[in-house]
């Protein structure tokens, strides 16, 4: 895969790697900001991107990883919510799905895939009718974008026909179904491409960056007390406009003002399960009515994606944690229209997160708004709360807006809506010339689709650490799908700065693989090392920390309620507090200097390997291109 000097270029200036997060903090430090974002999550990265490209100084800090609240723990679809044409939405849904086509075909085309779905009827004449009507509204509505909305329209099939699609549904499980598109995405990695062109046009990101509390002159926001918990060093930083986007930590976040917030966000958590794809047989997804919502059977590579749960979350906000009576919630329902049922030992991979609500009047979560709203709360601080993923565009203009009414001289409008995501430009061109590439690298065609769809056109920055050290191309153990020169770009490149970072967010590995990242830990801990300047000790830790996050979250899973799996899963230490632990002892790493990758040692068998590279990924569905 050949680059050209501006693709070399856009590589570099969009670079998150040590270096760069400490030449940001140092910015940070010196500079008076226009516009600081508290909070790296779908919106806030968003809100980065929004505000640097109307020309204006911009920082962005995180307090963990980025997305690794909400933003990487959704149904991984960017969907109009049909549930909302119900609940007569019009608004939400027609601004979803004109948001869809954008991300579909300009923002984003390398991460945003068409998905189908399947809709089962159960009577004849009534529901067609009902459903039907509502589907075709869905599709008037993406059409009023001004742009094609990048997706089939809807479909009407016979029993036979959805039997011919789908044969693993239960024969009395439908009369007839109704089909219809939305689209996929892998969240965190579309967060962390997010950040990357925020990056690259200017703005100074920092993840594990935690803000303590806020500077006031007056009755005045004018900046945040920050702390890097990677160097334990307290700082402050100075913007005349600070954007609040901590999602469903809003309240607590608006708390270090000292002021009411206009608004309260309630958390709502939902869960979902990963089972092979191999468990049933189907060429398409799923959409479930349930006594309280929908549920998605939602395809993903050589995976099934099953959820969601909705109920009330009032536990510890970074780790919701899923119950034994969630797991088997969404299994029965599920079952229910399945020839042979799922049982928890075909589930691979648990996760959940917590939606960002606003609170109104109703005691269910599932009837909280999913409109967003923004406000002052105080002169220099704005607030945006609720809102859906696929909407994240338009919530982060809205507030840039907000804090741009508060500056001095004309700023510039919006222009997100014509910007693409590092990687996105050429997409097309390089996913038509695959089997050349693929010749040229020999790699197998089905990895280096894999590579496409995770980055684009950056993913020749994949292949360029593969020829430099071609051991790179391995398969990581127990994750066949994920190669070594994917965990050192994510440490080089794009802001992974520990163990969870890489196989929770930059990769899946940590819900895909059986053992949920076990085997692949060790080996990938080693890579990172060498990017990051870890020494032993610290790679330990990394594994160390991780397979207790491992451990603590499958004993949860077992659990009967809320309160003891939230109790179980803090049990396992998180690696900032251990890494705290370390330096008061004299025993942490010296801080990260960059240096060249040092090969892992071998841990997978050469026919491991053989097999990874013939087959990484499975055969896409009908109508898609395959996904990471």
């Amino acid at each position: 895969m050949t680059r050209s000097t501006s693709e070399s270029a856009l590589s570099s200036a969009s670079r998150l790697g040590p270096a760069e997060r400490a030449d940001a903090i140092a910015t940070l430090k010196e500079t008076e900001l226009d516009i600081l974002v508290v909070g790296a999550g779908i919106v806030g990265t968003g809100s980065a991107l929004d505000a640097v490209t109307r020309g204006l100084t911009v920082g962005l800090v995180e307090a963990r990883d980025f997305a690794s609240g909400t933003s990487s723990r959704s149904s991984k679809l960017v969907h109009g919510g049909i549930r909302y044409l119900e609940q007569l939405d019009f608004r939400l849904v027609r601004e979803a799905l004109i948001e869809r086509g954008l991300l579909l075909q300009r923002i984003a085309p390398h991460l945003v895939k068409p998905v189908r779905f399947l809709y089962p009827l159960k009577k004849r004449v009534t529901e067609r009718f009902y459903v039907g009507a509502g589907m075709m509204l869905y599709d008037i509505f993406s059409y009023t974008g001004l742009r094609p909305p990048g997706v089939p329209h809807h479909r009407h099939l016979s029993k036979r026909q959805v039997n011919r699609a789908i044969p693993s549904l239960a024969a009395d499980a439908l009369v007839g179904g109704i089909t219809y598109y939305d689209a996929q995405v892998d969240d965190a990695r579309y967060v962390a491409n997010l950040a990357r062109t925020a990056a690259h046009y200017g703005a100074h990101v920092a993840s594990r960056v935690r803000v303590e509390g806020f500077i006031k002159v007056g009755e005045r926001v004018v900046g945040v007390q920050a702390h890097d918990l990677e160097s334990g060093e307290r700082f402050e930083i100075r913007a005349k406009q600070v954007v609040n986007a901590t999602g469903v930590w809003t309240d607590d976040t608006q708390a270090m003002v000292g002021e009411r917030g206009q608004f309260k966000v309630r958390a709502s958590k939902g869960i979902h399960l990963v089972v092979p794809r191999d468990r049933f047989q189907s060429k398409m997804g799923l959409l479930l009515r349930t006594e309280k919502s929908v549920l998605f059977v939602i395809p993903w590579g050589r995976h099934w994606l099953i959820g969601t749960t909705d109920t009330d979350w009032h536990l510890d906000k970074a780790h919701p944690a899923a119950t034994a009576a969630d797991i088997d919630y969404l299994l029965a329902h599920v079952n229910s229209v399945l020839a042979v049922p799922l049982t928890r030992e075909d589930v691979e991979g648990v996760y959940a997160g917590l939606r960002p609500l606003l609170a109104g009047e109703s005691d269910q979560t599932s009837k909280l708004s999913r409109e967003h709203l923004v406000a002052h709360s105080v002169p220099g601080l704005v607030v945006i709360a609720g809102g859906k993923w696929t909407t994240y565009r338009v919530m982060a203009k809205d507030a840039i807006d907000a804090a741009v009414d508060a500056l001095d001289g004309k700023i510039p409008q919006s222009t997100t809506q014509e910007i693409s995501l590092v990687g996105a430009e050429g997409y097309q061109a390089a996913w038509n010339r695959r089997s050349r590439i693929a010749a040229e690298s020999g790699l197998h065609i089905a990895r280096i689709e894999h590579l496409l769809n995770r980055y684009g056109t950056l993913a020749a920055d994949i292949l360029d650490l593969i020829r430099e050290d071609p051991s790179l191309a391995d398969a990581l153990p127990g994750a066949d799908d994920y190669i070594g020169a994917e965990v050192v770009y994510a440490a080089s490149n794009e802001g992974a700065l520990h163990l969870e970072d890489v196989l929770a967010r930059r990769t899946r590995i940590s819900i895909e693989a059986w053992d949920r990242g076990v085997s692949a830990a060790p080996v990938a801990a080693s890579l990172m090392a060498g990017v990051l300047g870890w020494d032993k000790a610290r790679e330990e830790r990394e594994v160390k920390t991780y397979l207790e996050r491992v451990a603590a979250e499958r004993l949860s899973q077992l659990q009967p309620d809320d309160a003891s799996a939230d109790r179980i899963r803090l049990a396992a230490p998180d690696i900032v507090d251990v890494d705290a632990a370390a330096a008061a002892t004299g025993t942490a790493a010296k801080p990260a200097r960059v240096r060249a990758p040092r090969k892992p040692a071998a841990t997978s068998s050469p026919a491991a390997t053989s097999k990874a590279q013939d087959a990484p990924t499975a055969a896409p569905s009908e109508g898609e291109t395959p996904t990471a």
